[in-house]
């Protein structure tokens, strides 16, 4: 999710399992109490559940046309326990559940918060593998301020869920330090296209309606989910190494857009000159006709306002920049995971290093007086949003409010600082290596500094420490007259 200047209206896993788990343990007694749980995220106390790890979802939703009326769906979560449960928490709100089934029986379930809460017929026990099966409604809820999940375009429906809104649309573990494969069915009213992450698995067409079959090869966090449907036309065209790409536009706009969509495959090159192979089996943009004031990197299907690419005021090089940055995420933040919402830094600041990269070899626009902007206004940004690994808490009816000016340029900044202090050849033996070794994964702020520290046989703690986590932003090496400006005590409150 880029920070763009255009208006806006939005925007160790075993470790965090460790603080939650004993709640969900079976109980000698009296029956557990259904409370809302979480798996200790810093930013988001009640986001995922302990006890279990998801390996896949699938997801089957009946589209009823229009998108204001809910969805009929059915959500099927195949998972292997890692504690002994009595009760299964989900995370799950703005739906009504109809039934629960659990490993085929049905299941007692009731709500605590945003959770579903669930009680097998049998506790589970650990190690053991399970199914539920929870039928449900999914609600277009979007407000396109402290809500996400659908959001509704001029001839359907998308998706939106960073940070936290995958569990308005569907009953799931809705931490990113929980990936699992998917696969999503959905049936939609002839003359929708319904287009979902990952590849086609083919269609079934029944009277007056058409069944589209989508799944991932490689795990996916819940908040890059992504389903488009709308009256859309689907492209296709080849990327590097035969690549499928795959672009969905409003049919009606397919001939504007496609000199915008006709450079992916260049700048997938580009990206992969940089740091290696792209990680996914497909890549494409989703463009809506949407009003929701940011773009969206939802895994191998980036979501992007048609707005980008239709006013004019908004030059090539800034459009193409922020298509790159959708792009890079693809390697950081979907390949590679936040381990916790603190990593947030890791996802937005790397996609934000190569969106000014490509403007300075593309567009001759210089990285270094862009990063001499932010370095200016660091400490500003320090004081206001908290330092980029470190950022302050969300407001509770504004989730999205850690996406700051401090995890965007604030932490491309850092990583200038790093180039120049560990010189150009170690940061791009690092970047390659940092998607390599943790592809498919989830990783952490120290698993960046250990690897870091290990390329360049250096000790880097401190310095990573102090450009992190400090208050005050450290002097940047090789430009000792850099200063930044000096923050007004309002703006430190």
């Amino acid at each position: 999710m880029p920070l763009t200047p255009r208006p806006r209206t939005r925007r160790v896993k075993a470790a965090l399992l460790a603080s939650a788990v004993s709640v969900c343990l079976v109980a000698p007694s009296a029956p557990s109490p259904a409370v809302p749980l979480g798996v200790g995220d810093r930013l988001f106390p009640h986001l995922g559940n302990p006890g279990y790890d998801v390996e896949s979802y699938d997801l089957a939703f009946t589209y009823p046309g229009g998108n204001r009326e809910p969805l009929t769906a059915v959500t099927t979560i195949d998972a292997r326990t890692t504690s002994a449960l009595e009760l299964v928490n989900l995370d799950f709100s703005h739906g009504k559940v109809r039934s629960v089934k659990v490993d085929g029986a049905p299941a007692a379930f009731t709500s605590a918060g945003e959770d579903l809460v669930i009680t097998p017929r049998e506790p589970l026990a650990k190690g053991s593998r399970t199914r539920i099966t929870v039928r449900h409604t999914s609600d277009p809820v979007y407000t396109g301020d402290e809500e996400g999940g659908w959001i509704r375009t001029s001839d359907g429906l998308a998706m939106a869920n960073q940070a936290d809104a995958a569990h308005v649309v569907f009953p799931c573990n809705d931490h990113p330090s929980d990936k699992a494969m998917f696969t999503v069915r959905v049936t939609a009213p002839d003359g929708y296209t319904a287009v979902s992450n990952g590849l086609a698995a083919g269609t079934d067409r029944a009277a007056g309606a058409t069944t589209w079959t989508y799944y991932t090869e490689h795990p996916m966090a819940t908040e890059l989910a992504q389903i488009s449907i709308g009256r859309s036309a689907v492209l296709h065209r080849t990327g590097p190494a035969d690549l499928p790409v795959r672009d969905v536009v409003p049919a009606k706009d397919r001939e504007k857009l496609e000199p915008w969509l006709k450079k992916t495959p260049a700048q997938i090159a580009w990206m992969e000159g940089k740091v290696g192979r792209y990680p996914f089996e497909t890549y494409g943009v989703l463009i809506a006709e949407a009003q929701t004031g940011f773009e969206l990197e939802t895994q191998t299907l980036s979501l992007f306002e048609r707005d980008l690419f239709t006013r004019s005021e908004y030059p090539k090089w800034y459009v193409e920049s922020i298509m790159v940055h959708e792009l890079a995420h693809q390697w950081f933040g979907n390949s590679v995971s936040p381990r916790t919402w603190s990593d947030l830094w890791l996802n937005e600041g790397h996609a934000t290093w190569y969106e000014a990269l490509y403007a300075e070899e593309t567009a001759g626009k210089p990285m270094e007086t862009r990063m001499k902007a932010a370095y200016g206004a660091s400490d500003r940004w320090r004081a206001a949003g908290g330092p980029p690994a470190a950022p302050k808490e969300p407001k509770a009816d504004h989730k999205i409010g850690i996406f700051r000016p401090n995890v965007y340029d604030g932490a491309a900044l850092f990583l200038y600082a790093l180039r120049e202090k560990i010189g150009r050849p170690a940061f791009a033996r690092l970047q390659r290596a940092w998607v390599a070794v943790h592809r498919d994964d989830v990783a952490s702020t120290a698993d960046f500094r250990t690897l870091a520290s290990r390329i360049t046989g250096r000790d880097l703690d401190g310095f990573f420490h102090a450009w992190l986590y400090g208050k005050k932003t450290p002097p940047m090496p090789g430009h000792p007259d850099w200063k930044p400006t000096p923050v007004r005590a309002s703006a430190a409150r």
